[in-house]
């Protein structure tokens, strides 16, 4: 393991107010600690300090990026901003302090050129997506469909980095390796969503009521402790 992890890190600590995932050294240095590991076939996914990873497997630029949001800066729409406001700010500051350790993160392929263009990476494909919304749940469950070969939202983006996901084999091997057996079932075979799912048909965001906004709040919450926990594991059985 290339360096240690610490789940308690807040990553904006070193970030000196801008985005962690661009310019927090603690947590780039974490994903390289984390994900520098045997993939399931049981080739070496080794990165360098830049998140690169080149070898017979091929050429591999990783990004950082969070998977939780609070939504807590977005001033519409007016349906979240009021459901948002029937939950005391002290636990919205709570939620927004947890998804920064890391926990809250993962890694996805930089953007790749393609016949002379930049091609929409995974990253801002989902941050984008009016079925997506920047929900990781709704990310991870394309991501399942994908290995299904099924129809999802994010295809469009996912057809640019078949390499990448054909390093983890299958859906349980990419859940594995990533550490995100706490946001689906034991057998793998379904996502654990942070509010009620309805095949992408209804808007992400958790604006139907303070209710449904707290529910997502906990569950996500609950996500990214379970993970913290699982990272400490993993770290003290390498």
């Amino acid at each position: 393991m290339p360096g240690t992890v610490d789940t308690s890190f807040d990553v904006r600590t070193d970030a000196a107010g801008r985005d962690p995932d661009s310019h927090s050294a603690a947590l780039r240095g974490f994903h390289r600690a984390l994900w520098s590991k045997p993939l399931p076939r049981g080739a070496t996914f080794d990165l360098d300090g830049d998140l690169r990873h080149e070898s017979t497997l091929g050429t591999f630029q990783l990004a950082s990026d969070a998977i939780t949001n609070t939504y807590s800066m977005r001033d519409r729409p007016r349906a979240l901003v009021e459901a948002r406001t029937g939950v005391p700010q002290h636990e919205i500051d709570a939620f927004y302090d947890l998804g920064c350790t890391v926990g809250a993160y993962t890694v996805f392929p930089r953007p790749v050129h393609a016949n002379g263009r930049r091609r929409i990476s995974i990253n801002q494909a989902r941050g984008m997506h009016p079925r997506i919304g920047d929900r990781f749940d709704l990310t991870l469950e394309c991501i399942r469909r994908h290995y299904l070969g099924m129809a999802h939202p994010l295809e469009p983006a996912f057809v640019w980095y078949p390499d990448f996901f054909d390093l983890f084999d299958d859906f349980p091997g990419y859940v594995r390796f990533f550490l995100l057996e706490d946001l689906v079932t034991d057998d793998f075979a379904a996502v654990r969503f942070l509010i009620d799912f309805d095949g992408f048909q209804r808007t992400p965001l958790p604006l139907r009521s303070a209710d449904e906004y707290r529910t997502y709040m906990d569950r996500s919450m609950d996500f990214v402790r379970a993970r913290n926990s699982r990272v400490d594991r993993y770290v003290q059985a390498a």
